[in-house]
């Protein structure tokens, strides 16, 4: 049997055998709104067999060759048995939400997930009757004393946003399964890759393929993985009749980043490492958080748990508000901005209100940098702090 870096390398490709003598390397984006049957028992069988769940097309917004090649690498990646793809990822976690919860449930929340599950539960779910308790779960006796009768789901990120506070799934799957419970995890940080959601007790996990699967900061995707018969069955359906659907064309995009995935995070992993010992020099360092440098407070877990890294890294520095503007400002070859996963170097000064809900967080630090470490030389990079941090020290 073929390892995954050899899988990821073959699937999606365009078909070459004897019906097919020739034939392009790379699938290509198959693009269509109709699609066009040869009769009407055809048409008929086709529509049968997709209410049975079958991953059939029988119109242009499920997508075609393109988008179910990219849907096989990413339960390839994820250890899972169905995909399903959204816009965004932030569509990918409400497709998933709208198709398990319902009105009257309840859902337990880490508190260190990505932002925007805080919006949609104040918008949306509470508007639908669907009620969020967020919480550390780094405590499972804790954890376990906050499951109401109607909690339904468990919905962590791991590592988290902002710190990549990195939890012990294992348990919390042990937990979800004790009470009937459902385990989602957003899973954008290991990408498939560095980290296995299902394959450490998740029911659902949840990629941005926007980041390190894109690779290039030029696609929105999210992508839904699951490996149960009975969930893949809910989901399919809510998807269907919620019309979420994804351009051929960023389908493409992304079936070329699943390419490269492997070398780019070992790289931008490497360059993160040696980022992390950069900081763990300077004076004005009080925490590095990234869960592959041994000084995390959480790097014992990473080595359990994690199957590689990335290049996310957090800071926590002891400069005035105006010394860390100066420095963020003064970085040369950083760009200001909030996502990550591309090939490029980015920064943000993280507002530190949006950490105060964060168990992790250390309410005496005073000010957060979140830093992506693209593919620059590392030296280079470390050659700007410096010019960065001089500047800074001097306000």
């Amino acid at each position: 049997m073929t390892t995954l870096l050899t899988q990821l390398s073959h699937l999606g490709t365009a078909v070459c055998d004897e019906k097919h003598p020739r034939a392009p390397v790379a699938l290509p984006a198959i693009r269509t709104s109709t699609v066009r049957f040869n009769d009407i028992d055809t048409l008929h069988d086709t529509y049968r067999r997709q209410a049975a769940g079958e991953r059939i097309v029988g119109y242009g917004r499920m997508g075609m060759e393109t988008h179910a090649a990219f849907e096989e690498m990413m339960c390839a990646l994820e250890g899972g048995k169905r995909a399903f793809l959204a816009p965004s990822g932030l569509n990918a976690i409400a497709m998933v939400l709208l198709s398990l919860l319902n009105a009257g449930d309840h859902m337990l929340v880490a508190d260190c997930v990505y932002g925007p599950v805080r919006q949609m539960d104040e918008t949306v779910l509470k508007r639908m009757n669907i009620s969020s308790t967020f919480c550390s779960m780094r405590d499972m006796v804790e954890l376990e004393s906050k499951i109401q009768s109607n909690t339904k789901i468990l919905y962590l990120e791991s590592p988290g946003s902002l710190l990549f506070e990195m939890l012990d799934l294992p348990a919390i799957a042990a937990v979800a399964k004790k009470h009937n419970l459902l385990v989602i995890a957003d899973n954008t940080w290991g990408s498939g890759l560095a980290y296995r959601p299902l394959d450490l007790g998740a029911d659902v996990s949840i990629v941005a393929v926007t980041k390190y699967i894109g690779g290039h900061s030029d696609l929105l995707m999210g992508a839904v993985v699951a490996k149960d018969d009975a969930i893949i069955k809910r989901i399919d359906t809510n998807q269907y009749a919620l019309g979420f659907s994804t351009s051929a064309d960023d389908v493409w995009l992304a079936i070329r980043g699943v390419r490269t995935l492997d070398v780019r995070m070992k790289r931008h992993a490497e360059n993160a490492l040696k980022i992390c010992e950069f900081f763990d020099q300077q004076a004005e360092t009080l925490q590095i958080y990234h869960p592959a440098f041994e000084k995390d407070a959480h790097h014992d877990l990473w080595k359990r748990d994690a199957l590689g890294s990335n290049g996310m890294v957090s800071v926590a520095l002891n400069l005035t508000k105006a010394q860390t503007k100066v420095f963020v400002e003064s970085l040369k070859l950083f760009s200001i901005g909030y996502s990550w996963g591309g090939y490029e170097s980015l920064i943000d000064m993280v507002n530190t209100d949006f950490l105060k809900n964060h168990a992790y967080w250390n309410p005496n630090y005073p000010h957060l940098v979140r830093m992506h470490i693209g593919l620059e030389s590392p030296e280079d990079l470390i050659q700007d702090y410096q010019q960065a941090l001089e500047k800074a020290r001097k306000v």
